[in-house]
């Protein structure tokens, strides 16, 4: 493990509908989607943000869990 893995902090995405969209967006001068993901009702996704990842954009009902406390995007 690397000292920026060592260093993030993990977050949960709890799906509160079908077709929740996790996408991550990249780091540098130009913030560009690089990867993403659909979840449906009740599944969870765990990440962490990266050298590669500075941001999630999160569409859809769900439930977002993080070391500063719970969101609930509805």
């Amino acid at each position: 493990m690397d000292d920026s893995t060592a260093k993030s902090d993990f977050f949960v995405i709890k799906a509160l509908e079908d077709g929740v969209s996790v996408i991550g967006l990249t780091r540098g001068t130009d913030t560009r989607f690089h990867h993403s993901e659909k979840l449906d009702r009740n599944e969870v996704m765990i990440a962490q943000f990266t050298e590669h990842t500075s941001a999630v954009k999160v569409r859809g009902k769900a439930i977002i869990q993080t070391s500063h406390g719970e969101i609930e995007n509805t």
